[in-house]
């Protein structure tokens, strides 16, 4: 490997495993091809086009036009596809299906045809562990069927099921990768923690599902990059690893962790109208990626102090995001909810 395309790099874990890579990959050079939508941000890789400009190259186009990625694929001499690219966000799938499936399955189709006909070395997909459904008791593990129950997750299952289908129809070198809930720096403040932390920051009220007792496996971002890059260089081609934090916690215990390190008080928290088909516990078996050597590289409350400790500091960051579409989707989004609220 010589020459990545890291599709989707301007997001949250992509722009965090850009970085990630050129800094402990010396011998890497890394092209990012990404849209730009809403949660695609340049400045979440501003540093790195200032430290790295020999072996950093940004493109703007879609993952769901060929020509772009065939043009992208030529001219940057790729040999390795890891693709970050995907409308993330289960709120948002709700609203809007049908954008999932163009970009994270079409897309994906669009990425493996570019990879078998270039013939990468390695084609590298970023799964989550939504794709397994609702696991009420045990771990998911990798053989485990796939029961998706958002228009999110069933996108992300259908590009997994596609690129299986292309390492065992056409040979195309492939890892599928599944992370559990990641979170950390540059993170679009949509998702539970950065929308919680900055809302708390401003003193404004943090919308609770539910009764805040869902069950989530969290993952530091940049453990989830760690993880990513062993699978990369050193996964079995054709195989799935799940990557997850052994971190299960409820939500509201997260987020009353998070309001003691900011000094905000829990009188913030307002239980609002759960969402449709919510998913009440994921859980992840790491065993297999642990074969690999997989660690931490800190406690939970470490790096949840380290991601509280970022929102702090880069107001710069987050603030101009916090205006125009993010507020209209905020108010649609929790407007009503947050009306009809009651206390925690």
């Amino acid at each position: 490997m010589r020459n990545l395309l890291i599709t989707g790099g301007a997001g949250f874990i992509g722009s965090n495993y850009v970085r990630y890579v050129l800094k402990n990959h010396p011998d890497l050079h890394v092209t990012v091809l990404d849209k730009l939508t809403y949660a695609g941000n340049l400045d979440n890789l501003r540093d790195v086009a200032k430290e790295f400009q020999l072996r950093y190259s940004f493109v703007q186009g879609d993952i769901c036009d060929a020509t772009v990625v065939d043009a992208v694929m030529r001219e940057h001499h790729i040999d390795t596809i890891v693709n970050f690219a995907a409308e993330s966000h289960v709120d948002r799938s709700l609203m809007t299906p049908g954008a999932f499936i163009q970009t994270d399955v079409y897309g994906t189709y669009v990425l493996l045809e570019a990879a078998k006909n270039f013939q990468v070395e390695r084609y590298h997909q970023v799964s989550t562990d939504e794709v397994y459904g609702d696991i009420p008791i045990g771990s998911s593990r990798e053989i485990d069927p796939l029961q998706p129950r958002s228009p999110y997750s069933a996108s992300k299952a259908s590009a997994d099921l596609m690129v299986n289908a292309y390492y065992v129809s056409f040979g195309v070198p492939v890892t599928i990768t599944r992370g559990s809930n990641t979170y950390g720096p540059y993170q679009y403040p949509e998702k539970l923690l950065p929308l919680f932390i900055t809302n708390a920051i401003d003193d404004q009220w943090l919308p609770l599902y539910g009764d805040g007792l869902q069950v989530r496996d969290w993952l530091y971002v940049i453990d989830h990059c760690i993880g990513i890059d062993l699978v990369l260089h050193r996964g079995q081609i054709g195989e799935v690893y799940n990557l997850g934090g052994e971190n299960e916690r409820h939500n509201i215990d997260v987020i009353r962790l998070m309001l003691q390190r900011l000094g905000k008080p829990e009188s913030l928290l307002r239980r609002v109208a759960d969402r449709p088909g919510h998913d009440r516990r994921y859980s992840l078996d790491v065993s297999k990626l642990h074969t690999l050597g997989f660690e931490q590289s800190a406690t939970f409350e470490q790096e949840l102090e380290m991601t509280v400790k970022w929102y702090r500091d880069n107001e710069w960051w987050w603030r101009k995001i916090k205006s125009g579409e993010y507020m209209e989707y905020y108010k649609a989004q929790y407007g009503k909810r947050l009306a009809e609220s009651t206390a925690v």
